[in-house]
């Protein structure tokens, strides 16, 4: 029998000693609760991931100090042995660094484990930094229990498809009681089903009980949900953690089987999780809350226009950090519909939030009556709508600048895909909360918040009038793009493809492929195309955006600028 606390926690990339420190508090308590194991997460001390600040002058020396924090402190708990996760450096020529499990008892550290697969696709880089591990598998006996112990991408390579070394068969020749997983598992749609899919074929497989330990909390573009979880070869995942909190709590391991700290089974997981607005909400909401702070935010203003977008992201802002630490600022012109103006108003007083008015009119005529007196020749047209968005973005940032408040974005990932936005307008700010979600899902969601509250946060009738930029007489935005149904299962393949989610991918394809079967279509399909890699230097000069899909924005796709496109 094993007692096990498993420390689901939420670390500050490069905050060395205060991850040091939450992890020691959590130690503590796991011992006066009579666990004899604590684990943490994938590289949990310096928080994952620290990129090129282990290149930084004395970052190393600090994460040797942390460690000897750990050690010092675990002199004092001697019945607990802790497995955590560091850089360490490595002996011997090439990179200088392992991407390191450690297990310290007593005061020492009895076990190392330098993970072998080192992930390099998507978000991920970390042959950058580090060299692989020895194809070995580590045991140690804890009590009466053998547990193994492997890294995050160690345990996604059963069937060995992507790489020549299978950790998972050689655990299995060393046959410990138990596999002990940690791993930094960044979230998006599916991910959940995901990870438990791949651990419970592998525990089936090998007949291994798998503990699988995660970290939570937002780091820039990336959100971590947690959800750790247990599986068992017979019965699949019998335990899993809260997710998009921190979570420490005591199970217990015994001939074979995960059970409360009672000694008592389990309650079953649900298959389901989140529904897909839920997982989004809880994504973006943890995100955002975890970059203001950690940037130094406490409150945050979002240009008002009346619009599904706005109105969603001042409606999750609200929920992240509470109505007295967000503002909106709404910004008429001559083209401001009267009701897009009432509608902000609304919206502002269902959330709680304050409401200022800065008229552009003046400013915009201004600016055209100088720019004809000095260049000869009016601003109309594109140049003209342009203006009305730089002023608004300028307008917000004197804002951000005089307040100290987060400028968000509200630019959701159908109008981002083909630059449908103004650079240095619109696109202005610190963070995008909808980047990743296209914009059907921006109406979806917005309902969404209205049924999870009970009430009308984001009026009707913004969710119901045709989308507009408002920046000439009567525009639309289907004037220029089309319908946001077809836009959006179009983009969907062309971005992100296979990435998708099974179901949401055979759905986009199927949709794509009759619509490419008419000519007329099949124009439409390239023009879409085209509009997506001409767009790409207005996406590289963005703020970053939350991350929700297997493929965002940013370091997820990574595309050329000048670049011929088919």
């Amino acid at each position: 029998m094993l007692n096990i606390t498993v420390a689901q926690l939420n670390y500050f990339v490069g905050d060395i000693e205060g991850n040091a420190q939450k992890m020691i508090a959590a130690a503590q308590q796991a011992a006066l609760e009579g666990a004899e194991l604590i684990v943490f997460s994938e590289l949990s001390l310096t928080g994952y991931y620290p990129g090129d600040l282990l290149d930084e002058l004395h970052f190393m020396d600090r994460v040797a100090a942390g460690i000897e924090s750990m050690k010092s402190a675990s002199r004092q708990l001697r019945n607990l042995h802790w497995v955590l996760g560091a850089p360490v450096p490595r002996a011997g020529p090439g990179k200088r660094l392992h991407n390191m499990l450690l297990v310290i008892h007593a005061g020492e550290v009895v076990l190392q484990y330098a993970k072998q697969l080192l992930p390099t696709y998507n978000i991920f880089d970390e042959h950058r930094h580090f060299e692989p591990g020895p194809d070995v598998a580590r045991v140690l006996r804890i009590g009466h229990t053998q547990v193994g112990v492997m890294i995050c991408e160690d345990g996604w390579n059963d069937e060995g498809l992507d790489y020549t070394v299978n950790p998972f068969q050689r655990m299995r020749d060393a046959a410990p009681d138990l596999v002990v997983s940690i791993n930094a598992s960044p979230s998006n749609i599916g991910k959940r089903e995901q990870r438990h899919q791949v651990f419970g074929d592998a525990s089936q497989r090998h007949g291994l009980p798998i503990l699988y330990v995660n970290q939570v909390g937002g780091q820039d573009q990336v959100v971590f949900d947690g959800a750790s979880f247990a599986v068992e070869p017979e019965r699949g995942v019998v335990y899993e953690a809260q997710r998009f909190v921190e979570d420490v709590r005591v199970l217990r391991f015994d001939n074979g089987h995960f059970l409360n700290r009672a000694g008592e089974a389990l309650p079953p997981v649900d298959p389901k999780g989140l529904s897909t607005m839920a997982f989004y909400r809880a994504q973006i909401v943890l995100g955002l809350r975890d970059y203001a702070r950690r940037c130094g935010f406490s409150q945050v203003v979002v240009g008002s226009s009346g619009g599904i977008d706005s109105a969603l992201t001042l409606a999750l802002a609200a929920e992240a950090l509470g109505p007295d630490n967000v503002v909106g600022v709404t910004m008429p012109s001559k083209f401001s519909s009267s009701g897009s103006v009432d509608d902000s108003v609304a919206l502002c007083r269902n959330l709680g939030i304050a409401l200022h008015t800065h008229p552009i009119k003046e400013l915009v005529d201004g600016y055209a009556k100088q720019f004809e007196a000095s260049f000869g020749t009016p601003l109309v047209g594109l140049p003209l709508e342009n203006l009305q968005a730089r002023i608004r973005g300028t307008i917000l940032m004197e804002y951000s600048n005089r307040f100290g408040h987060l400028l968000l974005t509200t630019g959701n990932k159908s109008e981002i895909s083909v630059g449908y936005c103004t650079l240095y307008g619109d696109t202005n700010g610190g963070l995008g909360l909808l980047g990743d979600l296209y914009k059907t899902e921006v109406f979806a969601l917005s309902r969404h918040v209205n049924e999870a509250a009970g009430r009308e946060l984001i009026p009707n009738a913004i969710i119901d009038k045709p989308p507009s930029a408002e920046l000439a007489p009567g525009q639309k935005d289907t004037d220029s793009l089309p319908p946001y149904e077809v836009l959006d299962e179009v983009l969907k393949v062309l971005i992100e493809g296979p990435r998708l989610a099974a179901w949401e991918f055979a759905q986009a394809t199927g949709f794509v492929d009759k619509l490419t079967a008419k000519p007329d279509g099949a124009a439409l399909v390239q023009k879409v195309r085209t509009m997506i890699a001409r767009n790409e230097y207005k996406r590289r000069q963005s703020p970053p955006i939350i991350r929700v899909r297997a493929r965002a924005f940013g370091t997820g796709r990574q595309m050329p600028i000048a670049a011929k496109h088919v």
